[in-house]
């Protein structure tokens, strides 16, 4: 108990020092230049409280628990195919357990991300219904499930991240030239919302312990770069997911008026 009390208390510290800038910044501009006074001010104070211990909380959770739970799965994942690779090299078929997996967390921790919930919600409200919010969480998070699979099928076979990262670069431009220019903007919002506080977490963590399990991988030159894969790839879902819609919207439409006809 004693342990964590102090460990609360450094990061509560470590907190209050990232986020006075931002406060300061915030009062500055309230004050100095719209020479306004603050609204509410008991009811900022309790946020700002709130925030603070919210944060160090969460920061204290991925220590003790996201981080772990993610190297120790990707560990027991990988015992059994690098056993295999010790004595042999890496085969890339031999980890389809750790790339089935990879698409499964990274689907379900999209699905809970609360930036991407906000987008969706304010998406729907501001297209009064043409954008179905849950329809826009699911191509969001179908995209990061492949996007983290074909990630850590890098990271088991050692691949170049470039060519990886031009390639799907390539798809959404020639998506977007493809899509509504209604849906672009919130196509590459919804790629930029997904790296936050649930996703980002257990996907750097499943790619560090992947690549320190995995025989000749190296965690700093192959542990990163999932979260670029979780990035570009909702873009191209959500834009593949518009074009879909439309074509099957004009395709009803037209086989209404088609029945129509006397």
């Amino acid at each position: 108990m004693l342990d964590f009390l102090a460990n609360f208390g450094e990061t509560l510290l470590t907190t209050l020092r990232d986020v006075t800038p931002i406060v300061v910044i915030l009062v500055l501009f309230q004050v100095g230049v719209l020479r306004r006074k603050l609204p509410n001010i008991r009811g900022i104070a309790t946020g700002s409280v709130m925030v603070l211990l919210g944060l160090a909380l969460f920061l204290i959770g991925l220590e003790q628990a996201l981080f772990p739970i993610g190297e120790t799965m990707a560990r027991q994942l990988t015992e059994k195919a690098g056993a295999a690779g010790l004595a042999d090299a890496v085969q890339w078929q031999d980890y389809w357990v750790v790339y089935l997996f990879a698409g499964a967390i990274g689907f379900a921790t999209t699905i809970a991300e609360p930036a991407l919930i906000a987008v969706a919600l304010k998406a729907r409200e501001v297209s009064g219904g043409a954008v179905n919010a849950w329809g826009l969480r699911l191509a969001v998070a179908v995209g990061v499930a492949i996007g983290v699979a074909l990630g850590c099928f890098r990271i088991v076979t050692g691949t170049a991240l470039p060519w990886y990262i031009v390639a799907a670069y390539v798809g959404v431009i020639v998506l977007t030239y493809l899509s509504r220019r209604t849906i672009i903007p919130l196509a590459y919002d919804s790629g930029g919302v997904t790296t936050s506080t649930v996703t980002v977490p257990v996907v750097a963590a499943l790619g560090l312990g992947l690549a320190a399990n995995v025989p000749g991988r190296s965690p700093l030159i192959d542990g990163f770069g999932l979260i670029a894969f979780a990035s570009v790839f909702p873009i191209i879902s959500v834009l593949g997911y518009a074009i879909v819609a439309d074509r099957v919207d004009r395709w009803r439409t037209r086989n209404e008026r088609q029945e129509a006809k006397p």
